[in-house]
């Protein structure tokens, strides 16, 4: 026995714990948590109670069933740097960074936006989930249902993606939004005060 498998052996009988605390927090109970992850009743079960020993297969699929990253079942250390480093994505000319790490769960996003004046690609979209922009420069085309709205830098909208949407940058210059999106049931809680008028 290395002098690391004590400390490693502790780490895993507290994942156990923390397993069922979850899980009770959420309200599920572990044949809905089967359903979800494809585990077993009994190795969740056994998970929970310490009778076994995580896996790294297993672990992953809890921490996505939960929408907690990986290193918060097992405790891990901090890593020390709290700062987000996003990697920029471009999809049909929009450069999207991500601004959050954890999977699932709320995500945070700064989209920008390039002019397009008549979109001939706006199809409305549907999807489970719920939704808030904030423009921080240029402005904003949104439809929304039966809405047709354009908002400009200081303005916000928020909505559930169960209704047909899309957005795009109606000009002039690039638009730069700040998204929230969180899945169906997770809304954002933002408290702000009215702009003095």
């Amino acid at each position: 026995m290395t002098d690391d498998e004590p400390a490693l052996d502790g780490v895993l009988q507290a994942v156990g714990p923390r397993l069922k605390a979850l899980r009770q927090a959420r309200g599920a109970t572990l044949a809905q948590l089967s359903s979800t992850t494809g585990i077993s009743v009994s190795t969740l079960s056994r998970l929970e109670s310490g009778q076994r020993r995580p896996t790294l297969e297993l672990l992953l699929l809890l921490a996505r069933a939960h929408q907690v990253p990986l290193d918060e079942l097992v405790d891990a250390p901090p890593t020390g740097d709290p700062r987000v480093h996003p990697r920029p994505v471009v999809r049909r000319g929009m450069t999207i960074l991500p601004l959050t790490r954890r999977p699932g769960g709320l995500q945070a996003f700064k989209m920008i936006i390039p002019m397009r004046e008549e979109d001939a690609e706006a199809e409305l979209q549907v999807h489970e989930g719920y939704e808030w922009l904030y423009v921080l420069s240029g402005r904003l085309r949104l439809l929304l249902g039966e809405h047709d709205v354009i908002l400009t830098a200081g303005e916000v909208a928020e909505f559930d993606t169960h209704v047909p949407h899309h957005f795009h940058n109606p000009g002039p210059g690039p638009a730069e939004v700040l998204s929230l999106f969180g899945p169906q049931g997770e809304r954002m809680h933002v408290r702000a005060r009215p702009a003095a008028r």
